[in-house]
């Protein structure tokens, strides 16, 4: 599937001098952790913000490539060959991903393609991390990263143009049109993004990413029939086109793979006076894919496809009392999914309802406090508070910590999935179909045995996790610091394990809650002003992430075999490393130098990732010390832009600068990209 081989710049109109562009970012208003706009420096919530001045000068295109600049978030390959990430230790499939207040859909294997989104219209990109299901319900047990677009904002015509030529055969264009005139506005955005992919193993006939094309459109309509009544009106057409090559037994198949998305927004803002402001929402999207391969001789191997639709209607309302606020909120989710492998076409219904009280009794003190209710037709009714507090010392010191609970529903996937592997041969089978498969896989004599002790009487629960977040903010003239340490305890994790053996010597497996694990660590950001014209930032995580059942049954992990000697020897409990696919260390450095008389900017900067796991191999099916590691490495960006008169802008530059790449062990890291950019803002 798609990996971002390049980069692409969408510059500001304007360079902004960076002590200008710090303090905007402490008066930030954000609308994500709360769903109302408040100022980023009042909130007692671990948040960051992820402005369109930063996004231009690091260079980047793509969603999953600027995510991957930020502290404490790490983008792994996983098995759908999206790229995946780590928010606090977590996996992808507990982050909530939005544009413009909505969710995406799409998790064919419960990550979402973040490669699909162009940031080439993004306004800002707020994160906030930690448990938010109190208002955003399953999905965001992690946290939530909302993609904000841009709005016209005066009587103008505006935009700009832009052509991008990169490693690859890589060629990006860009367009972005807003225009304003009185009650009538609007916004459209049109990217088109191509490559030839990249091979990092030449011995092998496959590609690590083939061939592709991709386009995105996005028209933004805007009117306000008063000062206190205004619609919006959003679409957006997603549309990838990319080769589709397997080896299968030593033959080569061929064919092609598509992706569609579609999103529909329609948002009524009704001001009724000015202490109670309503938004009525309605929402519906579409994300199907058809993929096919044939062999050398044109004939049909595999045909597999999936569509997913999401409706959902939302009432919110926010009242205004005194310094305060309420707001409240219900809900109804509509899902559907049609994909290879399930028997019928399956629906989840849900409605909600949520309410968050914004309390500031003092300029001192301020506290969020809210929940949300879900129903839904597939599992257990979810209950998720959440309470949040911050004390604000000084002007340029305070102090702030959250607790909240958050679930992830267990999703199509997991519940009514059928898949026999045609070459291997094994099966797995979602939890709700898994009873009756079985009998019917027994009168066909296919069966050799069934595990003991297996029930599926109950329903598969709801993961559930409780989120503790206490940090600190302080500022003291070109000094800025922040702290935050986090704990997460997950119960119910859903896994797969062997529910019976086949005649042919392979399981078949299916879906249950087995775990209960745990993450902690801390981050820290800071940044420095040396002047108006040098700022360099350090971001750092130190995290631990761990399966409390190891922990508490250590006797049945404690033998493995050594690689050199074949010898069984025993472990102590403290050689546990973790969680897969888990660093303890991870930092970055950024450089943002400006030459203000030459109208240029140099932004360096510089990742690195300590080592980490990614399978058991000496048998006792954890991760040790003594496992065979992924070394730790170095990743370096730079871009170099320049402005020229007041309309054009050029940009030259390379990620992975230091060319590094790890075929066997990283597929993601397709060595140095070197590019250059034009554009032509009006």
């Amino acid at each position: 599937m798609l990996f971002i081989v390049c980069s692409k710049v969408a510059f500001a109109q304007e360079m902004e001098l960076l002590d200008t562009v710090n303090g905007q970012k402490l008066n930030e208003v954000v609308v994500t952790a709360t769903r109302t706009a408040s100022q980023l420096s009042s909130l007692p919530l671990p948040i960051s913000i992820i402005t369109t001045t930063e996004i231009s000068k690091t260079g980047v295109t793509r969603l999953n490539q600027i995510l991957s600049e930020q502290t404490g978030i790490i983008l792994i390959p996983d098995e759908s060959g999206f790229e995946g990430f780590q928010m606090q230790g977590l996996d992808a499939a507990y982050t909530m991903i939005l544009i413009d207040g909505v969710p995406l859909v799409g998790r064919s294997a419960g990550t979402l393609d973040l490669s699909r989104i162009s940031v080439g219209n993004v306004d800002r990109i707020e994160i906030v991390k930690g448990a938010s299901s109190a208002l955003y319900g399953s999905e965001a047990m992690g946290g939530v990263i909302n993609v904000i677009t841009k709005k016209p904002k005066q009587d103008s015509l505006s935009g700009n143009l832009s052509y991008q030529q990169a490693t690859f055969n890589t060629n990006d264009i860009n367009t972005n049109i807003l225009w304003k005139k009185k009650r009538f506005s609007a916004h459209v955005f049109t990217n088109y993004f191509s490559s030839d992919g990249y091979d990092l193993d030449r011995s092998t006939v496959l590609k690590n990413v083939e061939n592709f094309y991709n386009s995105t459109v996005q028209p933004k309509l805007y009117y306000d029939f008063s000062e206190s009544l205004k619609l919006m009106v959003s679409n957006r057409f997603y549309h990838q086109n990319q080769n589709n090559v397997a080896l299968i037994n030593t033959e080569i198949y061929t064919g092609d793979a598509k992706e569609n998305e579609w999103n529909s927004q329609i948002k009524l803002e009704h001001y009724w006076n000015s202490k109670v402001y309503s938004e009525y929402e309605l929402y519906a999207t579409n994300y199907k894919t058809a993929a096919f391969l044939k062999d050398e001789d044109q004939v049909f191997f595999e045909s597999t496809f999936y569509n997913q639709w999401l409706f959902r209607p939302e009432i919110r309302t926010t009242f205004t009392i005194n310094k305060d606020k309420l707001t409240s909120g219900i809900g109804y989710n509509q899902e559907t999914l049609d994909r290879t492998y399930f028997k019928n076409n399956v629906t989840f219904n849900a409605q909600y309802a949520f309410v968050q009280y914004d309390y500031n009794p003092t300029p001192k003190w301020n506290m969020l406090a809210g929940f949300r209710y879900d129903n839904h037709s597939q599992y257990a009714s979810q209950w998720s508070p959440k309470l949040a507090l911050s004390y604000r010392f000084k002007p340029n010191f305070s102090l702030k910590g959250s607790v909240g609970y958050g679930y992830k529903a267990p999703d199509f996937r997991q519940l009514f999935l059928d898949f026999t592997n045609p070459t291997a041969g094994y099966t797995v089978l979602g939890y709700n179909i898994a009873e009756d498969r079985l009998n019917e896989l027994e009168t066909q004599d296919q069966i050799l045995s069934r595990a003991t002790g297996v029930s599926f009487a109950n329903p598969l629960e709801a993961e559930s996790a409780v989120n503790f977040n206490l940090g600190t903010f302080y500022k003291r003239e070109k000094l800025e610091i922040e702290v935050n340490a986090f704990y997460n305890s997950i119960r119910n994790l859903i896994d797969t394990k062997v529910v019976a053996q086949k005649r042919n010597g392979q399981n078949i497996f299916s879906y249950f809650n087995i775990s209960e694990i745990f993450t902690y660590g801390l981050e820290y950001n800071s940044t420095y002003n040396f002047s108006k014209k040098f700022t360099l930032s350090f971001g750092y995580q130190y995290l631990i992430a761990k399966d409390k059942s190891v922990l508490d049954n250590f006797e049945t992990y404690q033998f493995i075999r050594d690689s050199e000697t074949l010898q069984v020897m025993k472990i102590k409990k403290s050689d546990y490393f973790g969680l897969f696919n888990r660093s303890k260390h991870t930092a970055n450095i950024k450089f943002l130098h400006s030459f203000p008389k030459l109208k240029t900017d140099i932004n360096l900067r510089i990742f690195y990732r300590s080592k980490y796991g990614l399978f058991d191999t000496n048998g006792n099916q954890i991760l040790d010390k003594y496992d065979n590691f992924v070394n730790d490495y170095f990743l370096a960006n730079l871009a170099i832009s320049k402005q020229i008169k007041e309309r054009i802008t050029i940009q030259v530059g390379a990620n992975n600068l230091l060319n590094y790449t790890n075929a066997q062990e990283i597929s993601n890291l397709s060595g140095r990209q070197i590019f250059g950019k034009i554009q032509f803002n009006f």
